[in-house]
Parts: C-alpha cells; sequence; structure tokens
C-alpha cells in the first residue's frame, strides 16, 4: 500500500520550494525526523534552508498556524527558538508561513547548526532553565486556541483503546498489559491537572497552571552553539521542532532533560530550576507530576509508533517494536512506573 509521503519525490520539494520563491539547486540531505518528512536544501545562491513538510491529516491549518505564531512570538521575545519564515506563495495575499503544494502543507526555516547539549554540565543546564523560563513566559501570555491540551485521555485513556481495538498487543501478553496499563493510568488520573475535566482552571483546584508549552522538549530538539563559535544565531541552546506544542504544566518541559538515579536527576533538576527561576518563579507543587507525565509518554509512544507502521520509515528503524518481548518490556516499565508514580517526587 502506498503511503502518502511516497509522492514526496526531490522533484516535488524542489518544486514547492520554487513555488515560494525559493530555487534550489537540486542537493537535498534528508534530516532526522519520523513524523514529518524534513529536508535540508542548498538554494541557487549558496545558502540553505530547511523545508518541513507535514504528516497529512495530523494537524489541521489552524493547528500549525497556531504553531508558528507562537514560534513568532518567542522569536520577537529574542528567545532562541527556530521559527518559519515568511515567504510569498502564489496564491496568498502576502507572505505566509505555512504553505501548501501537491497535497502537502509545508514550511520554510532558516538552517541552523548545532549539537546536542552536555547535560552533564551544569552551566549548560543552567543555561537552558533560564530559556525555558523565557519561553514559558511567552506562553503564559494566552492560551492556545485550536492545539491539544497533555492530558491523561489523549495520552493515555485513547492510546491503550486504540492499541487494543486495533489488535497491537499480542494476545500472550495482552491481559498482563492491559491489566498494569489500565492501573497506570488510574495513578495518573488522580492529579487534576493531568485530567481532560480540570479544563484551564487547574490554578483553582490546584495552584499548577496551564501554559502554552514547546511540548516535546528532550535533547534532540535542542541545537547547543558553543560560546566560541562563529554562528550568525549566536551561541547557546536553539529551541527547534514545536510540532508538539500543546497546553500542559511548565515542569513538561523540564523532566525529559533528565536522565540516571535519582540523585543524578536530582542534581540536573535542581540546575535546570537555579536557572528558570532566574526569569520565572518555578511551582515546586509541579514535581509530583514528573513521574505521572513520564508514564503518559510511555503509553502514547506505542501508540504512536503502531499508528505509523503503515509508513515504510517505521519498521525500519523501529524493527523491535511490536514482537512479544517488547510488549513484555512495556509491562514492566510499567509496573515499575506505578511504584514510581507512589514515591516522594524529587525535591530541588
Amino acid at each position: 500500500m502506498r503511503h502518502a509521503f511516497d509522492a514526496l519525490t526531490p522533484d516535488a520539494v524542489l518544486d514547492a520550494l520554487d513555488s515560494v520563491g525559493l530555487r534550489g539547486d537540486g542537493r537535498l540531505t534528508a534530516l532526522s525526523s519520523y513524523e514529518n518528512r524534513v529536508y535540508q536544501v542548498q538554494l541557487e545562491d549558496g545558502s540553505a534552508v530547511v523545508a518541513k513538510f507535514y504528516r497529512p491529516e495530523r494537524w489541521s491549518d489552524a493547528q500549525i498556524q497556531e504553531e508558528h505564531d507562537f514560534a513568532a512570538e518567542l522569536m520577537a521575545a529574542e528567545i532562541p527558538a527556530v521559527g518559519p519564515l515568511k515567504l510569498q506563495g502564489p496564491d496568498a495575499a502576502g507572505p505566509q508561513t505555512l504553505h501548501h503544494f501537491g497535497g502537502f502543507a509545508f514550511s520554510v526555516s532558516p538552517r541552523r547548526g548545532g549539537r546536542p547539549p552536555e547535560l552533564d554540565d551544569g552551566e549548560v543546564l543552567e543555561w537552558i532553565g533560564r530559556f525555558l523560563a523565557r519561553i514559558h513566559t511567552v506562553g503564559a501570555t494566552r492560551p492556545f486556541v485550536t492545539r491539544p491540551r497533555l492530558d491523561v485521555h489523549s495520552f493515555g485513556t485513547e492510546s491503550m483503546q486504540w492499541l487494543l481495538e486495533h489488535d497491537k498487543v499480542p494476545l500472550d501478553v495482552q491481559s498482563a498489559w492491559t491489566k498494569v496499563c489500565t492501573n497506570a493510568i488510574d495513578l495518573v488520573a488522580g492529579y487534576a491537572t493531568l485530567t481532560r475535566a480540570s479544563g484551564l482552571n487547574d490554578a483553582k483546584e490546584s495552584g499548577i497552571r496551564i501554559l502554552r508549552l514547546h511540548g516535546d522538549c528532550h535533547p534532540g530538539n535542542i541545537l547547543w552553539t558553543p560560546t566560541n563559535a562563529l554562528q550568525a544565531a549566536g551561541p547557546g541552546p536553539h529551541f527547534v521542532d514545536l510540532d508538539d506544542a500543546r497546553m500542559g504544566p511548565a515542569v513538561q518541559d523540564l523532566w525529559m532533560l533528565l536522565s540516571g538515579d535519582r540523585q543524578q536527576r536530582t542534581r540536573q533538576l535542581g540546575m535546570l530550576v537555579d536557572g528558570y527561576e532566574q526569569f520565572r518563579d518555578f511551582n515546586r507543587d509541579e514535581l509530583v507530576l514528573i513521574e505521572p507525565l513520564r508514564t503518559l509518554r510511555l503509553i502514547h509512544y506505542s501508540a504512536w509508533l503502531a499508528r505509523r507502521w503503515h509508513d515504510p520509515t517505521f519498521p525500519v528503524n523501529f524493527p523491535w517494536f511490536g514482537s512479544s518481548d517488547y510488549w513484555q518490556g512495556q509491562v514492566q516499565m510499567l509496573e515499575e512506573q506505578i511504584e514510581a508514580m507512589q514515591e516522594d517526587p524529587l525535591i530541588v
């Protein structure tokens, strides 16, 4: 069965760029992205851009535009987020960030170099923390209207139901996985901030505010430019890929930067918060949400892989997914998460 992205040939990519006034010289480099298709494109004038073609039927145009508008707000506040360029399309009334060609929605961004941040360096963590605080200051000014919220229903319950309804969990593991997944979701549902019913008025219930987030702030989405590098964008972190931007608690953008044992994670979190609080107060009540958020991501990740399996890129890059061994591993990890959610949260 042909996948929608099969139509995105090199010629289609170059024609799409040509439709917004950018002439490629024929050199394309596919960049790491599973959800969308992203290419570095060399232009005839010697410069380079990054073209992002959105997965069809994932986001509406309005939701993509909210992502773009959020990036523009961050850049206007001199926060190093990499957002799309405004370009003139053939049918647009004026320069736009969202374009369409050959059945695909796409955007074009400036190319930014960088390397993964060294998260064992306290100075790097503080630096990232400062910019996360600034992102959240902008994010707190108004809510998203069309983009979703990170909650137990969309990440947990819907993911579990979809996997079971589509027979993605092998029968020999299905009973054990269903039981432990249900128990984990029930525990997460005890946190008002992560339940859909709480709406946007969580401050009245838990003191935890919901705001616009990066949403997927793992190390791969932060490009680090050394202080001695000659980069137009300047040294330090540059935040890329706002594709998963949504409403949620601030701690969502911090916890994915933590790794190692409890002592290591406590140290890392302390450095992030030290930097964060140079610009914005951090509500320590949110620390109790770290393990519930990790649990939701674990369940959602399995459903994400299963839902994308018809995309040829996924079986090639995730050959270990879907076996009984994989699902047995998920049972064990969810059992560990249930234990973790009942432990005392990290303290900073």
